[in-house]
């Protein structure tokens, strides 16, 4: 049943001429008493030559389907108020009948999406700034399945560059075999720091660097062996932290090495296209606007980050014949990906308007960027067993009892992360602090979980009897929260339109609060059988609900708490 889609027919024909049915505006009124839906008038007074008043009335005359049990018009606002027992008799029998398939659309049917997320650069720690890339292409990546495309996820590890020849050549003269296997992660970042800390007594050691990595380009066989063993013992430490996340279903871990082969054909096709320019003995293209030149090739003939984007993209078109592809990438690289668009544009690429940078903002402790009290980048892995710890200790508050104790508080301490993430428009900073995030009220992750547990407890008293609504009352509170159930597959969609996995994580704590404000507004469990049962059908859809929207998050739901 698409109630919208119904009320933009009948309204059609008050408005056919004036304004295309797709564009009719059907609005939700902030106050729910005024009604479900309401149609703003104002917009089209001056075309009709009519007062927006008479064309509410209007539109009043033509709604008048068994869907709707009343419609009023306010200062030229319709205020559409549904039929309550039609509509939770078909939704609440949709909801339990597709169970998790619930809300699924074919928008995506047929096509293909690429995700670049998640990131990390070998040799350094996998850091809490990458947290944010990680849940959000991962919300994405299920979001979109949901809309009916195939995903192909790919975690672009950053593993070439400068800065590992940097990274070879400090192990070849002050590393150690042992110390590295050992602790992988803090011995690389050390000698990486011990690197930068000689060269500023002696710059010609930058030149080293430089020389190394054009060692690697060239595929100088010890350098290869060691930059790749590198890549390997990161990719073990990064694990960890994707098991604790739960996240680890990439496709594709090619890195930007990957594309060390595939950089001439860049190269070339800019040449044959007369786009490549000399400056200060480097190689540039000029972009259009205000945009910054993109930098293909330094001096010494090394490449560059664009330049491997550029290859990246081109192979992917090739590999996948994707529709789109986004990159969850943080808003400071927005210039780069403006160059990235411009001059896979400036090739006759016209699949670069499906190039979509899906930036996101900072995470911030006190105001500040996140880090340690030296300054150093915070571990995400400690964050996150940190999370676990405290969600321990708050269950030992309440319920030191409760079986599978250390399952339960890692669910709820890395879904509370999760969710204080992807509750905020990805494009804000973010504020972090454990300890509120944590909390089992308020717009928190623990407290979807608590409320989805809540409702299976209360599930045990079924009987699972037959329903029928026409013969139940449907509360206020009640109401409010089927309507809100049916708007499932509406926001599905939209968080895949506006690659914004906040509009789930909202509607997750509208479904919480308005079900637990029902649940307080009236006894639940009573001697009127059918009212009981009728209730507790609506429960188990709403615990549906829940369950598949917390999945889309990445976040699991969790029976007792």
């Amino acid at each position: 049943m698409n109630i919208k889609e119904e009320i933009k027919n009948l309204v059609y024909q008050v408005l056919e001429g004036y304004v295309e049915k797709e564009n009719i505006v059907i609005e939700n009124p902030k106050d729910r008493k005024m009604g479900d839906y309401a149609l703003p008038c104002f917009t089209y007074a001056k075309a009709m030559h009519k007062s927006p008043l008479a064309i509410a009335e209007d539109i009043k005359n033509v709604l008048n389907s068994e869907l709707f049990e009343k419609v009023e018009v306010v200062n030229g606002y319709v205020n559409v108020f549904i039929n309550k027992k039609l509509l939770t008799k078909e939704v609440i029998n949709q909801i339990i009948d597709h169970n998790s398939n619930f809300g699924n659309s074919n928008i995506g049917e047929g096509k293909t999406i690429v995700i670049d997320y998640s990131s990390p650069n070998i040799a350094k720690p996998f850091g809490v700034g990458h947290l944010r890339s990680t849940v959000i292409g991962n919300a994405l990546r299920n979001i979109c399945e949901k809309n009916g495309y195939k995903v192909i996820s790919i975690n672009y590890l950053g593993d070439w560059g400068t800065q590992f020849g940097k990274l070879v050549y400090a192990y070849k003269k002050w590393g150690n075999e042992e110390a590295v296997r050992k602790n992988p992660i803090d011995e690389l970042k050390r000698l990486y720091v011990k690197f930068h800390e000689e060269a500023e007594n002696d710059p010609s050691l930058d030149d080293e660097g430089r020389k190394a990595f054009k060692m690697l380009e060239d595929k100088d066989p010890e350098s290869l062996r060691i930059w790749k063993w590198f890549s390997e013992e990161s990719i073990k430490e990064f694990n960890k932290t994707y098991d604790l996340l739960g996240i680890n279903n990439f496709d594709s871990w090619q890195g930007e090495s990957f594309y060390n082969d595939k950089m001439d054909r860049v190269v070339e096709e800019l040449e044959n296209k007369n786009l490549l320019e000399e400056s200060e003995g480097a190689m540039i293209v000029k972009l259009d606007g205000d945009i910054s030149p993109a930098l293909i090739k330094r001096s010494d003939g090394a490449t560059l980050y664009i330049t491997r984007d550029l290859a990246a993209a081109i192979y992917r078109k090739e590999n996948y014949q994707f529709d789109e592809a986004l990159y969850v990438v943080g808003n400071e690289q927005t210039l780069h990906f403006n160059q990235l668009k411009q001059v896979l544009t400036k090739l006759d690429y016209d699949w670069s308007k499906d190039v979509h940078h899906i930036p996101f903002g900072m995470i911030l402790q006190n105001g500040k960027k996140m880090s340690t009290r030296q300054g150093k980048s915070v571990k995400l892995h400690d964050v996150l067993v940190e999370a676990i710890s405290l969600a321990n200790k708050y269950i030992d508050e309440r319920n030191s009892s409760i079986p599978d104790k250390e399952n339960i508080s890692h669910k709820i301490g890395v879904g509370a992360v999760i969710f204080n993430d992807l509750k905020n428009y990805r494009t804000n900073d973010i504020e972090f602090n454990l300890e509120d995030i944590l909390k089992f009220e308020g717009e928190t992750g623990p407290y979807i979980q608590y409320t989805y547990a809540r409702i299976i407890s209360l599930l045990n008293n079924r009987n699972n009897q037959a329903v029928n609504f026409d013969n139940v009352n449907i509360n206020e509170y009640q109401w409010y929260l089927i309507f809100k159930l049916y708007q499932f597959k509406d926001t599905v969609i939209a968080s895949k339109v506006n690659y914004d996995p906040s509009l789930i994580a909202k509607y997750l704590i509208d479904i919480a609060q308005d079900f637990n404000k029902w649940y307080a507004s009236e006894k639940f469990i009573d001697e009127a059988k059918e009212e009981t049962e009728a209730r507790l059908l609506v429960a188990y859809a709403t615990s549906i609900i829940l369950k598949e929207g917390m999945r889309l998050l990445g976040i699991e739901a969790l029976n007792k708490m």
